[in-house]
């Protein structure tokens, strides 16, 4: 099977099979600790009837305006979490809570129909505003909390919602100190009044439906893995290297003291991935294409980094892969097509103004993809009464 050659025996062996005869089940699985301890979560912040039921399936999400909470398949066994790793990157324990936080503010928005409170609207927006995979963020702005990659909570208002809630439900995050005076806490204060208020009552809507579980998955895990993999976007062409000779600019003939600057910048993808991410709000997949990018390339052209100088690649890769990132941002790609009868010249990453972001700052408008979660399904605006309108899924 293409692009898995290289797979251990023991992911080959289930490659071929049809992801629902897997076996695979909550319960007893690495995941189950994660749930128990969301809900010791709730119970310790007086939400004591809401529990949202928590299933395997594709992705992160919860299923259009239903009070339940989807898990990535592979997160429940040792093999899957192994192939995931290698092929894209997996979440670690701290991102599992993050995003189990996240996608219970949206259950617990669907299950009480906060969003229809006249006050929820005021504070958060209109609940029925379209969802936009591409959407312009504000970095920096204090009129929404931080908790997820890529100024999630500016995508819509539900997503606003659920990331307040869930830097509320963080145990030890220091909310009121964190984001004093900032106008986010008017946000942070409506979820601490909202739990103290429903903690002893029944959910308006106490169960919730799911979309596709594992066992309705018919596709092998070879088939998921690849067609995951062609729904990735493409960074574009990088003519970058006249850049990374300069950034790696070590003579071929240097033997001691250097090691292969690929190798350094492997070791340091997922780190590179996550921060490039988080600070830029472009969309996870495309950064790590990027930095793949960038890292083949380093490798192609045989460059060397000195031992002794490793961090000061690191530094130096960072700020030119923000600088590619925020091009992007500010012009809808990493490399801007030169104009007719105009040299090139190498990446600047200085000057005046020179990625600031502009246009429309209305939320969901503007060409540049923020898209912070990656494994998360399509999402809509969508509620049990809004289905009509709109059909899809909040992650």
């Amino acid at each position: 099977m293409p692009g898995f050659e290289k797979a251990p025996a023991e992911v080959q062996e289930i490659l071929g099979k049809p992801i629902r005869e897997l076996g695979l089940k909550l319960e007893g699985s690495p995941l189950e600790r994660f749930v128990q301890q969301l809900y010791r979560e709730l119970e310790a912040k007086g939400l004591k009837k809401f529990r949202p039921l928590c299933y395997l399936t594709d992705e992160w999400g919860c299923p259009s305006g239903e009070p339940v909470i989807g898990i990535p398949f592979y997160l429940a066994d040792p093999k899957l979490a192994r192939l995931e790793k290698e092929m894209n990157d997996l979440e670690d324990s701290r991102q599992i809570m993050m995003y189990l936080r996240h996608e219970a503010g949206h259950a617990i928005n669907y299950a009480y129909a906060l969003f229809k409170t006249p006050e929820w609207k005021e504070l958060f927006g209109p609940f029925r505003r379209p969802y936009r995979d591409q959407y312009r963020p504000v970095p920096f702005s204090r009129n929404f909390v931080r908790h997820m990659e890529g100024w999630y909570a500016q995508k819509h208002p539900d997503e606003d919602f659920a990331e307040t809630f869930a830097v509320w439900l963080t145990p030890r995050s220091r909310w009121r100190e964190r984001y004093k005076n900032w106008p986010a806490m008017q946000k942070l204060r409506y979820v601490d009044r909202m739990a103290r208020k429903l903690g002893d009552a029944d959910p308006v809507r106490a169960q919730g439906d799911t979309d596709i579980t594992v066992e309705e998955m018919d596709a092998t895990v070879a088939e998921f893995y690849e067609r995951a993999m062609n729904e990735q976007p493409s960074p574009g062409d990088l003519a970058l290297d006249t850049d990374l000779e300069d950034i790696f600019n070590v003579s071929p003939r240097k033997r001691k003291g250097v090691r292969p600057a690929a190798e350094l910048l492997r070791e340091n993808r997922q780190s590179l991935v996550q921060k490039l991410t988080y600070w830029s709000g472009v969309q996870r997949p495309l950064i790590r294409k990027l930095v793949e990018s960038i890292e083949n390339r380093v490798g192609e052209l045989q460059l060397k980094a000195e031992t002794a100088r490793e961090k000061e690649y690191l530094t130096e890769i960072t700020v030119y892969a923000t600088a590619l990132a925020m091009n992007y941002v500010a012009r809808g790609k990493f490399v801007p097509e030169a104009k007719p009868g105009v040299g090139t010249k190498r990446l600047q990453v200085t000057g005046k103004n020179r990625f600031q972001v502009t246009g429309d700052r209305e939320q969901g408008k503007g060409v540049a993809a923020a898209e912070s979660a990656p494994k998360k399904r399509a999402e809509s605006d969508t509620t049990n009464q809004d289905v009509k309108d709109n059909a899809g899924n909040a992650v």
